[in-house]
């Protein structure tokens, strides 16, 4: 488990920087999900909404070993064809308009951890 950055940093960190930052890298992410080439990068940029929101590293990933398990990649990726992107779109955009408003913020940073399951029913 890696260890967090102070809250205050953190805060700081959205107050000047991550609440902007997080629109134009969740824009790029989106657009990269739409298309083959970009998807990989896409899928790595959204893994790292919360860093770049709040600097809020991820904590270990959901493993077997763990009891917990993944769907398999051919359910992920018909989910992605069907579902992921477009959900996607709409999720990251109710988080984003949550993550400007003081109140919301809890609620947007709850769903920004999400986002990767929204786009491929990937897990944390």
């Amino acid at each position: 488990m890696s260890e967090q950055r102070p809250l205050l940093v953190r805060a700081v960190w959205f107050l000047l920087v991550g609440w902007w930052v997080t629109g134009i890298w969740l824009s790029v992410a989106w657009l990269l999900n739409v298309t083959i080439i970009g998807l990989p990068l896409g899928i790595k940029m959204i893994n790292r909404v919360p860093l770049v929101l709040t600097l809020k590293r991820r904590d270990r990933l959901v493993t077997e070993t763990d009891g917990g398990s993944q769907h398999s990649l051919l359910v992920r990726a018909v989910w992605f064809v069907f579902v992921g992107w477009w959900a996607s779109g709409i999720w990251t955009g109710v988080a984003y308009a949550l993550s400007v408003t003081i109140v919301g913020l809890p609620l947007a940073i709850w769903m920004y951890n999400k986002l990767p399951f929204v786009v491929s029913l990937y897990q944390y």
